[in-house]
């Protein structure tokens, strides 16, 4: 039987529009700073004119918890999510060298890796999600994304034959 993923943020490139709300959103959450270097989620943009956001997949495999030779990265039982643990974490940055994605980040101000935990402390589920003006952001599973991707290139395929 497949493992079934985890559900991480994804981002709509097709209605990103680069404000980086997603990344104040984050940083005042979770530093209660408007600093977006802060931030566990990233706004890149993808040449000529694509915007998307990215941060923490939750990997199956976590090349980020493997890497770490502290042992101060683990998953989440309840939600999959990266913790770190504060206390052997030294900033080394073996994880963010490790992420496929770009999704972790050393905190300069205490030397201390930092991944999106889903804003599991907060009631209302993730700032970046809540504050998205365009609704691009969303949370989803790799499982759902690849559906929709597949559904996506199967009506592209019928449009064209039509034509």
């Amino acid at each position: 039987m497949a493992e079934i993923g985890y559900r991480h943020i994804v981002c709509d490139p097709t209605k990103c529009i680069g404000c980086r709300m997603c990344e104040y959103a984050c940083s005042a959450t979770k530093t209660g700073s408007f600093d977006p270097s802060l931030s566990r989620i990233r706004v890149v943009r993808i040449e000529p004119i694509t915007m998307t956001a990215i941060t923490c997949r939750l990997c199956s495999d976590a090349p980020c918890i493997l890497a770490c030779p502290r042992k101060a990265l683990s998953r989440s039982l309840e939600d999959g999510t990266i913790l770190v643990d504060a206390d052997k974490c030294d900033g080394c940055g073996w994880c963010v060298e490790s992420c496929d994605f770009g999704a972790i980040i050393i905190n300069p101000a205490v030397h201390r890796a930092e991944i999106c935990t889903l804003c599991s402390d907060q009631p209302e589920g993730p700032r970046c999600v809540a504050f998205c003006p365009k609704e691009a952001l969303s949370l989803s599973t790799p499982e759902v994304v690849s559906q929709t991707a597949r559904r996506e290139v199967v009506e592209r395929l019928l449009q064209e034959l039509v034509k």
